[in-house]
């Protein structure tokens, strides 16, 4: 039997991981963006996305306006821009394949 797939999982896996391989704190901040995950994404896509590229997933509150306009709170995967740009890539491309599939 195959683990079902749980993203508050994998946020919770990778907070432990930056805590435990966290730096000094002088160390200069690295700029770090965002790729917003839409909603209804292929959760085994995010998972290649965040373990291949090592992005942080956290939730973000985000105003969408979508049918009953309002805030709701969505995943993103935080890194660098190279990382969270080459992720985009990937991410659309996945879910290109996996809609042509079905």
């Amino acid at each position: 039997m195959h683990k079902k797939l749980n993203l508050e999982e994998l946020v919770a896996s990778k907070e432990l991981e930056k805590e435990k391989t966290e730096e000094c704190s002088d160390l200069e901040n690295e700029q770090l963006y965002d790729l917003i995950i839409p909603p209804g994404t292929v959760v085994s896509i995010i998972y290649d996305i965040v373990e291949e590229f090592g992005l942080e997933p956290l939730t973000r509150k985000m105003f969408v306006g979508v049918a009953n306009s309002e805030e709701r709170e969505l995943l993103v995967l935080r890194g660098p821009l190279e990382k969270v740009q080459a992720a985009e890539k990937f991410l659309y491309d996945e879910m290109k394949a996996w809609i042509e599939s079905q």
